[in-house]
Order: C-alpha cells, then structure tokens, then sequence
C-alpha cells in the first residue's frame, strides 16, 4: 500500500477539477485524470474508495474555493454592494476565457447530469447552491439597506434568481465559446433589480 501522501490526493482532486470543469462527470474517465498527475490505479483506490467518493471530494474542493472568489468580490467594501455583483461576472468571464471556455462551472455540469448521478450528489448540489444563494443575498441585503436596491426587495428570491439564471448563462458561454451570454445575464440582472426610487 502506498504512504499517506496530501499532495498526490491534492494533484488528483486538482486534476479532477479541470477534466470535470470541461467534461462532467459521466465522460470523465478515471485513467485520464490518473494519466494527468501520474498516479497508477492502485493509489487512487488507496486515496477515494470510489469514483462517488473522489467526485464528492472534487465538489467540497470546488465549493470551498468559489465560496472564497464570492467572498473576495461580494464582500469588497472598496466597492457598492451591486458593483461587486459586476465584478464577479467580470472575473468569471476572465476566468472562461483564459480556459478558451472549455471549463464551465463544476456545480452546473454536475446539475445537468444528477439523474444519472449517485443519489448523494442532489442533496450535496443543493447544499452548495443553497450557500452560494446566501452569499449573494447578503451582498443584496447591504445593496437594500445602503439604498441602492428598494426598501422591500426581496433579497433571497433576488439571489435565487441570480443563480438559476447564471448558471444558464455559463452553460450557453461554454457553448458559444464567448462571454456574451454572461454580459446579457448579468447586464438584463441588474437593470431589472427593483431600485429606490427619488
């Protein structure tokens, strides 16, 4: 059996990312993403009982780290709470296009195969949607109270809303292989949020 090692555990969620960014998880092939970080078979089974098990790894790496980028930009009193919202798409469309936009959104693809997921991915997707979503509201609670958005906007559907249609709209980016469908999401979003008036 092979030592203990954090850092090839690391490297195959690393290489899980990227293979499940751009390809899902039904497609992503085990050896391929073995192939990657140079691992033979038998240690990976030493570091993931399963290919569930290693998926579910990859989605808590994923949620973590795009927990941490919302933070960065929806938490940045540098800026008005909705002007976060714009620079969050702005690095999510950098983002695709320094990948020539092949990698969509782990939590998206995964969202578009969860009928033929393992059961344990639903509930996992929504948890991570679920935290997502109260990020956002509370970026749009500060917009309410700071009177960019009126008295009673109702931050929590807002925030929904945000990510029903932000996943579409990476979807369709993916597909069109431009950032256009982000710019008319978040363009369309924002003009329709309900403003104080006066």
């Amino acid at each position: 059996m092979p030592r203990e090692h954090p850092d090839t555990r690391e490297a195959l969620i690393r290489s899980g990312l990227e293979v499940l960014t751009e390809q899902g998880f039904m497609a992503a092939g085990i050896d391929g993403i073995l192939k990657r970080v140079g691992v033979p078979k038998g240690s990976f089974y030493h570091y993931f009982a399963s290919k569930e098990a290693f998926g579910r790894a990859v989605l808590e790496q994923y949620a973590e780290y795009f927990a941490r980028k919302l933070d960065r930009y929806l938490c940045d009193d540098a800026l008005s709470p909705l002007s976060r919202i714009e620079a969050f798409a702005e690095d999510a469309k950098a983002g695709m296009a320094r990948h020539a936009f092949q990698r969509g959104c782990l939590v998206g693809n995964l969202g578009q195969e969860v009928g033929l997921l393992p059961d344990s991915y639903r509930a996992a997707l929504e948890r991570v949607l679920g935290d997502w979503q109260q990020r956002l509201a509370k970026c749009l609670f500060e917009a309410r109270k700071s009177g960019e958005l009126s008295a009673d906007a109702d931050c929590d559907a807002l925030a929904d809303y945000f990510w029903i249609g932000w996943e579409g709209a990476v979807m369709r980016a993916k597909l069109s292989e431009s950032p256009g469908p982000l710019e008319t999401f978040v363009t369309a979003y924002l003009a329709g949020l309900p403003r104080r008036r006066g």
